[in-house]
């Protein structure tokens, strides 16, 4: 199995809070982020919300196509509602998560990450002793395709944990598989093209876990990125608030939304879109006093597919803006650094002039 990155070995944030510390230690303290914007919810411009329904009607439903491009053209990130996946799966896996991150230490410790594997529990993007770490913990597997998992910490879970971790994987690709073909048609692009690049791809699941902090405002839950993916589907395990995303260069707060999803585009859309579309960049931060739970379902192209702008949608008027790569040589050079915003995506853009003299690979 290719090894895409590791991370180095961090101490558990929430063993820290056990310990009921008063100080954060300083390794934690990140002053340079952005202040959350404290503004009346009036003020702040609204989540998209994207019913899923609707656009399984096709024609009858335009309004919703029209609806689904602006919210992935302007916003990078929309609310699904309507998504189809049963309300009994999700709160098992939601409950199967909340079980999990409350095990003794020394039971998690079973699902510690090994050296140059990024599954497992603890931290990903940490490349050398000195960096600043976030106030977070993390359980983090691949789903699909089987033959890509860590058997052994499959093997470890909990039958029910397992049993449900299972379903949940199987209905966000046919969820993923559904939306994307939506996405070709919002985005006038070759179905065939879509599917051809999602078909058999590489299915990850990062279960986060933020404790309360006694300093929030001087720690992060997750550094401001941009997901490598082509689409990341949310869910947000319990109602506490922490995501936050960019846009028109302030930070807007993504509330809960009861029996919905949240769907951002990872960069992958952004080059095949040829930056018809946008990866939005999101943060997550912490409060004082209250827990915060997700889960992260990030769905790639398989790992040997390579991939660039959409032929069906470059043309000597509309030349690439982005070079080709395999999906597995963008995520090891993404995994092997730390995050900062959108600067991976930018490795892949091609300098204006270039694309004449045939630079697209």
């Amino acid at each position: 199995m290719e090894i895409l990155g590791g991370s180095l070995a961090v101490p558990s944030v929430q063993e820290l809070v056990r310990d009921q510390i008063v100080t954060v230690p300083s390794r934690y303290i990140q002053l340079d982020q952005d202040p959350p914007v404290i503004s009346p919810a009036t003020t702040l411009p609204s989540i998209p919300t994207i019913d899923m329904e609707c656009l399984l009607q096709g024609d009858s439903q335009p309004s919703e196509f029209k609806k689904l491009h602006s919210a992935c053209k302007d916003w990078g990130l929309f609310h699904l509602v309507n998504h189809g996946v049963s309300y009994s799966l999700i709160e098992r896996t939601k409950s199967e998560i909340q079980d999990f991150f409350k095990l003794p230490l020394e039971e998690k410790k079973n699902f510690s990450q090994q050296p140059n594997d990024l599954q497992g529990y603890g931290q990903a993007f940490v490349v050398s002793e000195e960096q600043k770490l976030n106030w977070g913990d993390m359980f983090y597997l691949v789903t699909l395709p089987f033959h890509r998992r860590n058997s052994l910490l499959f093997e470890n879970l909990s039958p029910s944990f397992r049993e449900v971790l299972e379903a949940y994987a199987l209905e966000l690709q046919k969820l993923v598989m559904a939306l994307s073909d939506m996405i070709a048609r919002a985005l006038a692009m070759d179905p065939k093209e879509m599917r051809d690049l999602f078909e058999d791809g590489f299915q990850g699941m990062r279960m986060n876990y933020y404790p309360p902090c006694p300093q929030p405002e001087s720690v992060i839950g997750l550094t401001p990125h941009s997901d490598a993916a082509g689409l990341t589907v949310l869910l947000q395990v319990n109602e506490a608030q922490g995501l936050e995303i960019r846009k028109d260069g302030i930070w807007v707060p993504v509330k809960p939304l009861p029996n919905s999803f949240v769907v951002n585009l990872g960069d992958v859309l952004e080059i095949v879109s040829n930056g018809v579309y946008h990866s939005v960049e999101h943060r997550a931060t912490i409060n004082s006093e209250k827990e915060r739970l997700s889960i992260a379902t990030f769905y790639f192209p398989n790992l040997k597919t390579e991939f660039g702008p959409a032929r069906s949608l470059t043309n000597p008027q509309r030349p690439p803006l982005f070079r080709r790569e395999t999906m597995q040589n963008y995520l090891k050079g993404f995994y092997s650094k730390e995050l900062k915003g959108k600067s991976h995506v930018e490795t892949m853009k091609i300098a204006p002039g270039l694309e004449k003299a045939g630079n697209t690979s």
